[in-house]
């Protein structure tokens, strides 16, 4: 099938915001890693400390034969994770330098710009929320009873990598489209928010809602690891859809339909 029009598909606003969120995301699971480092590992409940062993995931060092060996625990199972977790430069340190910002130990630096990074994205999103609102892009990634029917065979599809350039969002984009923005967005937002002292004391129904500030870190941990497996997959299927035209349309607003690409 020969390719379609050039449309309009992405709005100023929309491009923007999109790079907002991209580059405040960055910033954030990287410090967030730094900020991880200084108590590494996930709690569940309201008490916390190195007193309690009621943890679902932490990552240490013990000292082996005279050097460092990175152990890490999941459900109480450890994995020598040497080279990996554990051990950075010959120091116990729980992600290596490389994967926090900055690279070395600095809750404070890290906090700091944590806090800047996550009020630019709220800022961004509640201004692309109302923007969206009003100019209609927001209904077009809400999916329909339609879109659920089509469901299955947008998922053989996708499996058969047969990709339909469409000026319309296909559902299984609008199922993943809507649960960044409305789901794991508010979600680490609201996380976030209760790990706050100042914010426990004017919204303590907060505490209650997560079961203790713990529990609301452990659910903003695993919603990072959500968030970064959403960007492989975006970014695998922008490669599959074809690189220049979804890059073009994101840049520029322009998206050029009609064919099926086939990887």
């Amino acid at each position: 099938m020969p390719d379609g029009p050039l449309i309009y598909r992405q709005r100023l606003l929309t491009r923007i915001t999109h790079w907002v969120w991209a580059i405040s995301l960055f910033f954030l699971m990287l410090t967030g890693l730094q900020i991880f480092n200084a108590f590494p590992s996930l709690q569940l409940g309201k008490e916390s400390g190195f007193g309690y062993d009621n943890a679902i995931l932490k990552i240490g060092a013990v000292e082996v034969g005279g050097g460092l060996r990175g152990v890490t625990r999941i459900f109480g199972v450890e994995f020598d994770t040497t080279g990996m977790l554990g051990v950075s430069g010959g120091e116990a340190r729980a992600f290596p330098e490389a994967l926090t910002i900055p690279s070395k130990t600095s809750l404070a630096t890290g906090r700091v710009i944590h806090f800047f990074f996550a009020w630019v994205l709220v800022l961004a999103l509640g201004l692309w929320l109302v923007a969206s609102a009003v100019n209609g892009h927001l209904g077009q990634l809400i999916p329909t009873v339609a879109d659920l029917r089509a469901l299955p065979r947008d998922i053989a599809d996708h499996a058969r990598l047969r990709l339909h350039r469409s000026g319309e969002y296909s559902v299984l984009q609008k199922l993943a489209y809507a649960s960044v923005l409305f789901v794991a967005l508010p979600l680490m937002i609201l996380t976030g928010l209760s790990m706050s002292p100042g914010v426990n004391a004017a919204a303590p129904w907060l505490l209650d809602l997560f079961q203790g500030r713990q529990t609301a870190r452990t659910i903003h941990f695993l919603t990072m690891l959500a968030l970064l497996g959403f960007f492989a997959v975006h970014m695998a299927m922008i490669l599959l859809a074809g690189p220049v035209n979804e890059m073009r349309s994101i840049l520029t607003g322009w998206y050029r339909t009609g064919g099926d690409d086939h990887a």
